[in-house]
């Protein structure tokens, strides 16, 4: 991706989760090519990101923790979570995980530390331009839990029957396997808010 359309906050945020990527491979022996598995995505694609030139998706952040043995907030912040009993996050607050361009994540628990799940505020924006095109898939470990706070979703799902489409509106709740390809976009004119959370393997 061109780093034409990031701001030079934006930039630096990339530069920071990048730099702690290979510090935290390389003090593990992990080579990129190991990295790239699994991450899904070609050496090629996955050195790119450890210059800070592209932007990181949330799946690809999720499986590179996983595969580093760390907490995804290590590689987005630096900082290790150190609270244990509970964890309180404000209204409107938490650790905003924005990709460009694509969905915002908010963290609700991101100084909790080992975590069983990871619980997220998801705002899907309206894209007109997805509406008519396939969903983009993607898979990861573990089973989700969706909860459509408001606006309309449309879920698509891969199976052995090839793959499936549902449409949830508000209230309406979604479990599902994240192993297998899975994809969603908001709908019917305006964005979608939903809680998600990633239960771990």
């Amino acid at each position: 991706m061109s780093t034409g359309n990031f701001d030079e906050s934006q930039l630096k945020n990339l530069s920071d989760i990048a730099m702690r990527l290979r510090a935290l491979r390389e003090d593990e022996g992990v080579s990129i090519e190991d990295m790239a598995i699994a991450c899904e995505m070609t050496a090629e694609k996955y050195a790119q990101l450890e210059t800070g030139t592209a932007d990181f998706s949330f799946t690809m952040l999720y499986h590179a923790a996983n595969k580093l043995g760390v907490d995804m907030i290590d590689l987005l912040t630096g900082d290790s979570p150190n609270l244990s009993g509970y964890s309180i996050v404000r209204a409107g607050e938490g650790l905003s995980i924005r990709r460009r361009a694509g969905f915002e994540y908010l963290h609700l628990a991101p100084n909790f530390k080992d975590k069983l799940a990871e619980p997220f505020l998801v705002t899907a924006p309206y894209k007109e331009d997805e509406q008519d095109q396939s969903i983009k898939l993607s898979s990861h470990e573990g089973q989700e839990l969706n909860y459509i706070l408001s606006g309309n979703l449309r879920f698509a799902y891969e199976d052995a029957l090839g793959v499936r489409t549902e449409d949830l509106g508000a209230g309406d709740t979604l479990f599902y396997d994240a192993g297998k390809g899975h994809g969603m976009i908001a709908i019917d004119g305006k964005p979608c808010t939903f809680i998600a959370i990633v239960f771990k393997p």
